[in-house]
């Protein structure tokens, strides 16, 4: 009667959760066809879904098959925890039982050999061979047995007394021992949870699948407790009374099942021994948290990360792919709502990063103020405070803190290396060549530092900058553009006090927004639907907008944001149509800051720029157009740069997040011109010296 009732209610709960999982699917079908049917409608967007993984416009015909997530008849979830209790049955039973204890006949044999990561946790199933000779094994033992039931009835209850009586004084030796093992079961079970949920990312859909399959899975799991309870009285009974005296006797046991320990390595590190790494199971939701530091060494790269204090307390984050004998040195500046991530999230083949290192460089990745951590000096430092800068200390505190940091080390390490060549003695101040590479608005900030420091007298250390559609010029920009001009400017008085940085809040929401990521590549035409609304409102730019979105630095944990101040000083120079410094509001204030009642022209100062400047512009771009960057260009050859413009089928996100190798092509050739340039002034030297 119980397996009766057992089977009824395992066929029972499948068909729950097929029915419940097919009807959220066929919903999820109903909108991503909805989606699909608009973006047919959309002029221009129905090529849209040939790009994106998993969509078939034209669909082959297909022979009727189980879903994806039913692996042989049965749902991934119930496989996951029947190896699990599986595993669980056999660790324990291990320490439980000696080998002349009779097996369970409804078991299935398993197989466990052992591995370096979890030993004898890999389970696999015993043939069907086997599991058929079982089967004819239990019927004819089950027939013996019923044979022998009044043979068993009178002698049994006898026996049962005497072997209670007897096991109760063994019980009590035998309880720590029980309890151990079964702890050390249970740490071996949460290594394997750690180990198989944190295969892949999973989305808010694939969430919501599992969950329901958890809800199920515990309403069946209490039916079949109680079930039992009402066919087998004496054996519930049985088990409350050896619950009741084993608890009474129960000593707290350290509960550190939350953290489970896994053998790590870091590449690249100065003791690459392994070491263990806890993994609490309250943050495995399955998000991808890498970051900067964990893509360069897991393709193989060394990594050093330097904490640098601006002058005004900000800590910032220098991540450095070192070659510490190189004397040509390359730095890489991100744009708004970015890190240095951008730089390397295309792999080994298309990141300029790893291009450059490649080439012999010395690679320095920057990182602007504006994280969701808040990094400062001042632990006590508020929000409002904290967000609290313009573009103006981008380019005056952020660039060179960075930059000085660069030369220390550099200088610092050539000079230790005893590398220098005798020749190159009267320019020791700066024995190495840095060149920048900068994007968007990083681009800005590096036109402000160089023309600032020029303006100070100060060096600014850069022999050539590389800026791929930078920022500096907006007046003609897209509606979308305009309309957060005028919101910025009008209403600044009271945007500012109450939205003082534009990121997302809370570690719930950005959670959200990164699963949400996920779930617009499983389903494609929703995706591409709200690729197309962020498209149409930065003016029909065709960035990848949803696959940024799912990139690692936009986690739960963190993020990089933007203050407020740099959206306003944005629109102050849009408004201005010139490239100028922030403008804090009254003549008092300016003449505090700059000595002038106006915030600095930087664009009318281009004639202070004394390095080589290649701009290139993206013909697709249209949050920064190819118009502004020529701009850029003539004002540069009107003060008399070294200047270059070069154009591509950009949009304005492929700069960094798309592989483009004719990119990273022209790239690498701007900057081999200073190489060519330094050996081209060596032998000069040489020639001048051999002549004297």
């Amino acid at each position: 009667m119980q397996r009766i009732v057992d089977n009824f209610l395992a066929v029972t709960k499948e068909s729950v959760k097929t029915i419940t999982y097919e009807t959220l699917s066929n919903i999820l079908r109903l909108i991503n066809g909805l989606s699909a049917v608009l973006l047919s409608i959309l002029p221009g967007k129905a090529n849209i879904l040939e790009g994106i993984q998993g969509w078939e416009l034209r669909p082959k015909v297909r022979g009727p098959r189980l879903p994806r997530w039913m692996e042989n008849g049965v749902s991934s979830f119930n496989q996951f925890v029947h190896e699990l209790s599986v595993d669980f049955d056999s660790l324990s039973s291990s320490g439980e039982h000696s080998a002349e204890d009779d097996v369970d006949d409804y078991d299935d044999a398993y197989i466990c050999p052992a591995t370096p990561l979890t030993p004898n946790l890999i389970f696999s199933r015993a043939t069907s061979f086997a599991k058929r000779e079982r089967n004819r094994r239990h019927w004819l033992m089950s027939i013996i047995m019923f044979l022998l039931i009044p043979a068993r009835i009178m002698f049994g209850i006898p026996f049962y007394f005497c072997k209670r009586i007897f096991n109760k004084g063994v019980r009590a030796h035998t309880t720590q021992h029980k309890r151990v093992s079964s702890a050390n079961a249970a740490k071996k079970g949460i290594d394997h949870v750690v180990q198989r949920a944190t295969d892949r990312r999973r989305g808010i859909i694939e969430d919501l699948h599992l969950g329901i399959e958890i809800v199920i899975e515990t309403i069946f799991d209490v039916i079949h407790h109680a079930t039992r309870c009402l066919l087998s009285p004496l054996e519930s009974l049985r088990m409350l009374l050896r619950w009741s005296s084993s608890s009474s006797g129960t000593r707290k046991i350290d509960n550190d099942d939350s953290d489970a320990i896994v053998p790590t390595a870091t590449l690249a590190a100065s003791d690459p021994t392994p070491t263990q790494k806890k993994t609490n199971l309250s943050n495995t939701l399955n998000t991808d948290s890498r970051k900067c530091r964990d893509v360069i060494t897991e393709l193989g790269y060394p990594y050093e990360a330097i904490n640098v204090v601006t002058s005004d307390g900000y800590v910032l984050v220098l991540e450095r792919i070192p070659r510490r004998d190189s004397k040509k040195a390359v730095y890489l500046q991100h744009g708004v709502f970015d890190s240095s991530m951008c730089w390397v999230s295309n792999g080994i083949v298309g990141s300029p990063a790893f291009a450059a290192y490649d080439h012999g460089y010395d690679v320095f990745l920057g990182n602007f103020r504006g994280l969701v951590s808040r990094e400062h000096v001042n632990k006590k430092l508020t929000s409002r405070e904290y967000w609290r800068y313009s573009i103006n200390e981008h380019g005056t505190q952020d660039l060179p803190a960075l930059v000085e940091k660069i030369h220390e080390v550099k200088t610092k390490e050539l000079k230790s290396s005893s590398q220098l060549d005798t020749s190159e003695q009267p320019n020791s101040d700066q024995p190495y060549k840095l060149c920048a590479i900068c994007h968007s608005l990083g681009g800005a900030a590096i036109l402000m530092y160089i023309i600032t420091r020029r303006v100070e007298n100060k060096p600014h250390r850069l022999s050539r900058s590389i800026m791929l559609s930078p920022a500096g010029f907006h007046h003609d920009s897209p509606f979308f553009f305009t309309v957060i001009e005028y919101v910025c400017l009008w209403l600044a008085p009271v945007l500012n006090p109450i939205f003082p940085g534009l990121y997302i809040p809370t570690r719930f929401f950005r959670m959200i927004v990164h699963k949400l990521a996920r779930d617009l590549q499983n389903y494609p035409a929703v995706g591409g639907l709200v690729q197309t609304i962020m498209s149409y409102l930065v003016g029909g730019d065709s960035s990848n907008w949803v696959g940024v979105m799912g990139l690692p630095h936009y986690n739960m944990n963190d993020m990089p944001g933007v203050s407020f101040g740099v959206a306003r000083h944005l629109a102050q120079i849009k408004r201005a149509k010139r490239f100028v410094m922030f403008d804090y509001g009254s003549r008092e204030a300016n003449m505090k800051v700059y000595g002038s009642p106006e915030p600095l022209d930087l664009g009318a100062r281009y004639n202070l720029i004394d390095v080589p400047i290649d701009l290139v512009a993206g013909m697709k771009d249209k949050v920064i157009l190819p118009s502004m960057i020529i701009h850029h260009y003539r004002l540069m050859k009107d003060g008399g740069v070294n200047a270059s413009y070069k154009q591509f089928e950009y949009a304005h996100l492929d700069f960094t997040f798309s592989h483009r190798e004719e990119l990273l092509e022209y790239v690498m050739s701007r900057l081999l011109l200073v190489e060519s340039k330094h050996k081209t002034l060596k032998l000069k030297r040489k020639e001048e010296i051999m002549s004297i």
